[in-house]
């Protein structure tokens, strides 16, 4: 089972952290019945928010709600929705039959609504990230969505992760030579709360990509967790340093 992402605390501003936003993923975390109540937690205290969703059905049950939040609290409340890519057949592969639609009709719902709406899609089709962004710029003009699919932000295209795949170790030295800092990598600023079905206490991890690796475990608390992350697996090499991918961006 996929483990529940809980939100940071905002005690880790008392502890200087600088914590600016918070971001909820899974799974789909529209299934959490109090996800609504949870955002709004996190925006009344003049944090930012980062919802990820496939934007389909439980999402659109929480319609209501999400106007409601989007009323009081404007684009402190970002949603990024996940699309495979810019094709049907490719994003439905990897989803589902049918998941293609209702996705759609999610994105255009939240951008005719004022949110601010972002999209992360990923290199599954073997095409270059050129050729991914002039893809979805297409598609942007088709659906008459104003998201610019050069910005990196507005559209990410993460990297794909073959946990097979042969990939270069990251030593101190990989920093110049790539002309990169390690306070690029997410792990250097970010921290993912989970509680794992069936645990008694939540966990303090590094990585989002990484929930069931004992490494990446910091422990119970923010205050554990404050401490160095080796980047001491494939991930760390071809998603973040090499792939620059950044979960925690919006």
């Amino acid at each position: 089972m996929p483990p529940r992402w809980l939100p940071i605390s905002t005690r880790s501003i008392r502890w200087g952290l600088d914590t600016k936003l918070i971001g909820f993923t899974g799974g789909e975390p529209f299934m959490n019945p109090e996800l609504p109540e949870m955002l709004d937690m996190v925006l009344r205290r003049g944090l930012r928010a980062l919802v990820l969703t496939n934007a389909m059905k439980p999402m659109h049950k929480c319609k209501p709600q999400l106007l409601e939040l989007r009323e009081r609290y404007a684009d402190r409340l970002g949603v990024r929705v996940s699309i495979d890519h810019y094709g049907r057949a490719v994003h439905e592969e990897e989803r589902g039959r049918r998941s293609w639609r209702p996705t759609i009709e999610g994105l255009k719902w939240l951008v005719a609504n004022g949110f601010a709406v972002s999209v992360a899609s990923r290199q599954l089709s073997g095409e270059t990230e050129g050729e991914i962004r002039h893809g979805f710029a297409d598609l942007f003009d088709e659906l008459a969505v104003p998201i610019d699919p050069d910005d990196p932000i507005a559209l990410t295209v993460f990297p794909e992760m073959d946990p097979e795949a042969d990939v270069p170790e990251i030593t101190e030295a990989c920093w110049g030579i790539l002309g990169k800092s390690p306070n690029d990598v997410m792990c250097a600023s970010s921290r993912m709360v989970v509680k794992f079905k069936g645990a008694k206490h939540s966990s303090v991890i590094a990585c989002t990509l990484l929930p069931y690796d004992p490494r990446f475990n910091l422990g119970a608390t923010l205050s554990e967790a404050l401490r160095p992350v080796a980047l001491n697996h494939p991930h760390c090499a071809k998603f973040c340093v090499l792939g620059g991918g950044a979960c925690s961006r919006g």
